[in-house]
């Protein structure tokens, strides 16, 4: 049944993006305006900071995080600095961050993010180091809903809600718990806010998973090499989806980055920049570890798990080009 009712939906996105296309083929200049919000879930991808407002050890709201963001701020973001969604919204003409919405000091008209670091697609994987499970994303964004159709009123909002671009970054933290539920629950997940309102779905694909620091500093019978195995089945999951609008699979250009870092820029690809690059993310990453990089920008990647903004950055421009293409 369930394939069923994904087929049916693939045939209507399939209907939407030959309307878009053909309404856009009298203007080559991308209208930015178009797209009139970033609306983002997941994990910590693409989390902007909500950890930084529950009870929870997995944050990355203090040094060395953020040392490259503007004024420096320890956002809450796995990263020296900006992530893909500030980027991809920068993009289109929106504001250049993504603001979480937990933080109460941002209006979210042009954009919001309800990510969690460490959360997935199973209500259990939150649970292990108790943060927004993704039903509970959904309940903020169905409140978001509601406040934003105070303000605006209805017909606006429900306009944007409709010509919002949804990021949906999320399923590496579930990768090693339970695989097999990963297909299922991201088409029931998108099936629910497609219901809600969105139409512009971008599912994001898994990363090359098994060349992360973390996975080739354990892989020690294969001299540290990328775990091919664990690449293999992230491609298996990152095939045809009948859920995806925007063909937005960063796993080629993330593993072109990994294996050819010099083309891209970068001399150091196989650990991250804070402190030995091999375990440290969170907590593990103190900002007085003299191993710690002095330049982000030569890695590929930030911590033990997560890429530098050098690299979100390219990733993003790759991800951006894809998504434009398909409204010129």
């Amino acid at each position: 049944m369930e394939k069923i009712l994904c087929y049916s939906l693939f045939l209507f996105q399939i209907h939407f993006l030959s309307h878009s296309s053909r309404a856009n083929n009298n203007n080559n200049n991308y209208n930015k305006n178009k797209v009139p919000a970033i609306i983002v879930f997941g994990d910590s991808s693409v989390d902007s900071g909500n950890n930084n407002f529950i009870p929870t050890i997995a944050m990355s709201n203090f040094e060395p995080y953020g040392r490259d963001f503007p004024d420096g701020n320890s956002t809450g973001r796995f990263s020296n600095g900006k992530i893909a969604p500030d980027f991809i919204s920068g993009a289109f003409g929106l504001r250049p961050i993504v603001p979480a919405y937990l933080d109460p000091s941002y209006n979210f008209a042009n954009g919001v993010c309800f990510a969690s670091v460490g959360t997935g697609f199973d209500n259990a994987t939150s649970n292990v180091v108790d943060v927004i499970p993704l039903w509970k994303e959904i309940e903020y964004y169905k409140e978001y809903q509601r406040k934003l159709r105070a303000h605006l009123g209805e017909e606006k909002a429900n306009e944007i809600f409709k010509e919002a671009l949804y990021l949906v970054s999320i399923g590496t933290n579930d990768f090693l718990e339970n695989y097999y539920t990963l297909p299922q629950r991201r088409c029931q997940f998108s099936e629910e806010i497609y219901h809600l309102g969105a139409r512009k779905i971008s599912l994001i694909g898994l990363p090359p998973m098994g060349c992360l620091p973390l996975e080739r500093a354990i892989n020690i019978m294969e001299f540290h090499s990328c775990v091919e195995e664990y690449n293999n089945v992230v491609l298996e999951f990152n095939g045809p989806s009948w859920l995806q609008l925007v063909d937005a699979n960063a796993y080629d250009i993330l593993l072109q980055i990994i294996t050819q870092p010099t083309r891209f820029g970068f001399e150091v690809a196989q650990v991250g920049c804070c402190g030995t690059g091999r375990f440290e993310m969170s907590y593990l990453c103190d900002p007085k570890s003299p191993f710690t990089c002095s330049d982000a920008n030569k890695y590929v990647f930030w911590d033990a798990f997560h890429p530098s903004e050098k690299t979100s950055q390219i990733v993003s421009n790759y991800l951006i080009e894809k998504y434009l293409a398909k409204f010129r």
